[in-house]
């Protein structure tokens, strides 16, 4: 069975982007077949795979009805991997479905009945809580939120939990919470140990044991198209996510 997996954030560099690319790539290497939907403008998910952004051609022509999934799907270099990459064209298009009925399912109807060969579907949404987010909860099954370790991050969870009862009471009856990760964290620190016991007191099961690093080469590795497990498979960064796709595939 597909699990279509949104994972969101309204607030920016939350690691949002880098959790798509590289559990993205680590469920692969778990020889899963995954393909990422890269929905977010800035097309960062696109670019941190190695690919150029699509203009017209990859998620707009999607989204837009102008051309079907399999014309706009590309490998990546991770065997197991593909991508609908993602442009700055996005900005525009989601001023152009608001005027549409039905603007809230055009993502699920473009994804529904095309995508059974994959094993997840890992939906970048933007950056906020506009239309094309609520097109990414809307065709999802779960949602994965990227939270940072800091106290205002836990403050922002509960706007998008509700945020996801309201898609999920109007147009997304099946949406569940699938899991949160903490990103960024340092186990030195003390204020990010408190927030993640804070996180796991009122998550409960929801929290992903996986905690997600800073970690330089997690960083380094968008500049050189590569997912960390390609950029640096020893590295701290390239682990915790290796560890976090075992989680996933558990659940």
């Amino acid at each position: 069975m597909t699990r279509i997996i949104a994972v969101a954030n309204q607030k920016g560099g939350v690691g949002k982007t880098t959790t798509v690319v590289n559990l993205g790539a680590s469920l692969a290497v778990h020889d899963k077949d995954v393909l990422v939907v890269d929905l977010d403008p800035q097309a960062n998910a696109t670019s941190g795979l190695g690919r150029s952004q699509a203009g017209l051609g990859g998620m707009y022509a999607l989204m837009s009805g102008s051309r079907p999934l399999d014309e706009l799907v590309v490998k990546t270099e991770v065997e197991g991997l593909d991508l609908v990459p993602g442009s700055t064209d996005l900005a525009g298009l989601e001023t152009e479905l608001a005027v549409q009925d039905g603007r809230e399912y055009f993502l699920d109807k473009a994804l529904r009945g095309r995508v059974e060969k994959y094993s997840y579907v890992l939906i970048d949404c933007p950056p906020s809580l506009g239309l094309l987010t609520v097109n990414g909860l809307v065709a999802a099954d779960g949602v994965m939120l990227t939270v940072q370790s800091e106290y205002y991050a836990l403050e922002g969870l509960s706007h998008l939990l509700q945020t996801i009862a309201r898609v999920r009471s109007a147009w997304n009856r099946r949406l569940l919470l699938f899991g949160v990760v903490v990103t960024m964290y340092d186990s030195r620190l003390k204020l990010n140990r408190e927030v993640f016991e804070e996180a796991r007191a009122h998550l409960g099961e929801a929290l992903f044991k996986t905690t997600i690093p800073r970690n330089v080469k997690l960083s380094e590795a968008p500049s050189h198209g590569k997912p960390a497990i390609l950029y640096d498979p020893f590295s701290k960064g390239a682990g915790s996510y290796l560890s976090l796709a075992r989680e996933v595939i558990e659940r």
